[in-house]
């Protein structure tokens, strides 16, 4: 076996993404292994959902993953323990519960306090995880030494795949896109349907549509990125001088408690909403900047939940929620859906200014200067909200509301375009 001879293995086995870690002497099955002082292994691994498992003396949260080890000959042995536990009182992710209900389990590498084992973890389409453990005087092991020093994903570093695009591949070719999609000046606005149908548009969110329509990208439906791996944001601006202008919508997802989701949407505005500051006849609307800490003047809700002055989570059963002054939840995120929705879905992402004109009809132009964000995790999603960058902004609203109700849901969370920094390692401005 040789560092060749494994990659063909892992795409055998359907990965098309490898990263590799040099495993310490505690990284083993009763320590559990070390994947990084902070949560950005969930933007690496696929997991099947997180939520809270804890004693209030160690807040704690797991993640199952659809796990098996690699055997040399081929194929898989599934592990249905393994999971991440993340400690976010440090914070930090372990590995865990990896030789648990597996027939052919490398227990002789990953039971003992070993020196120079390298783990390497597979990524599959379909979000299964495969990993290998060499020896640390295999050959396999002394190959990677050779060729690799510096961890370019937090404590992991990715390896590139025989046939599969890498990171600078997959930036490349969305640089070329971006430049051919700018090169087109104005574009008629339209929106590309599960089918793969292209079909007018002509509402102000428009230009996120348009722009994805594009580049080939249906109308999302699901929480993963968007293009090659990464996120595409679109955001408007009076001038392609100032790409940092506007406001951007980070996520859509929708509360997972409180009242909104024990008696729903329709409920939800009528109790807590109020009518349209536009005068338009029969509609309750429910919107507004809500900022964590800062009581709504007209919805007269909190946001909260969030230790604002530590900057972490102390209780992971909690959940961002929305409290009125008597203390009732009108709606909530646990802890847990914001986690895995901000990991599945935009570990890169690019952010494209946008103009828009509506006459003759509404068309978009998109800027020649783009900003590459890399390296993000679920804890600065929390930080920002907590310092008041991120917020909760929704256009929640029920027309008919006396005849015949019809309800148009949008619970976003938004950030100013100049703000984006707080949520990433590094931000950078290409020229198209």
């Amino acid at each position: 076996m040789n560092l060749l001879r494994l990659k063909a293995l892992f795409v055998q086995a359907g990965c098309s993404k490898l990263y590799a870690k040099p495993l310490a002497e505690n990284d083993n099955s009763k320590n559990q292994v070390y994947f990084g002082p902070d949560f950005q292994a969930l933007n690496l691994f696929p997991n099947t959902g997180i939520f809270p498992d804890s004693s209030p003396k160690n807040p704690i949260f797991k993640a199952k993953l659809n796990f098996g080890w690699l055997l040399p000959r081929g194929g898989v042995a599934e592990a249905p323990g393994a999971q991440l536990i993340l400690y976010p009182q440090y914070p930090e992710v372990r590995f865990s519960g990896f030789l648990k209900g597996c027939a052919a389990v490398p227990s002789d590498l990953m039971a003992r306090r070993l020196v120079g084992r390298v783990l390497f973890l597979g990524v599959t389409g379909d979000r299964r995880i495969v990993g290998f453990v060499a020896a640390g005087d295999s050959e396999v092991a002394r190959e990677f030494r050779d060729k690799f020093h510096q961890p370019t994903h937090g404590v992991f570093i990715q390896l590139e795949l025989p046939t599969i695009p890498t990171p600078s591949d997959s930036r490349a070719k969305l640089l070329a896109e971006l430049r051919r999609v700018h090169a087109l000046g104005w574009i008629d606005s339209r929106q590309l349907d599960a089918s793969g149908a292209l079909k007018p548009c002509d509402a102000p969110q428009c230009g996120g549509f348009t722009l994805e329509a594009e580049l080939g990208i249906p109308k999302n439906s699901e929480a993963e990125p968007d293009f090659l791996g990464w996120e595409v944001k679109q955001h408007n601006v009076a001038s392609f001088d100032r790409v940092e202008a506007g406001t951007i919508t980070l996520m859509t997802p929708e509360p997972d408690g409180g009242f909104y989701r024990e008696r729903g949407p329709e409920a939800f505005v009528r109790k807590f909403g109020y009518a349209d500051k536009l005068d338009r006849p029969d509609r309750l609307n429910f919107g507004g900047v809500h900022r964590v800490g800062e009581r709504h003047t007209t919805t007269k809700l909190t946001l909260a939940g969030y230790e604002t002055a530590r900057r972490r989570i102390t209780d992971v059963t909690g959940c961002l929620a929305l409290v009125s002054d008597a203390g009732e939840v009108a709606a909530s995120w646990s802890f847990g859906k914001i986690l895995e929705h901000w990991s599945r879905k935009h570990t890169r992402a690019v952010y494209v200014p946008s103009q828009c004109r509506t006459e003759p009809r509404r068309q978009y132009a998109y800027g020649p200067r783009v900003r590459l964000a890399e390296g993000t995790d679920s804890l600065r999603l929390l930080a920002a909200l907590a310092a008041g960058a991120v917020y909760y902004d929704p256009g929640i609203k029920l027309e008919h509301a006396s005849s015949n109700p019809e309800i148009k849901r949008r619970s976003q969370f938004r950030v100013a375009s100049k703000n984006i920094a707080a949520l990433y390692e590094t931000v950078e401005l290409v020229e198209l």
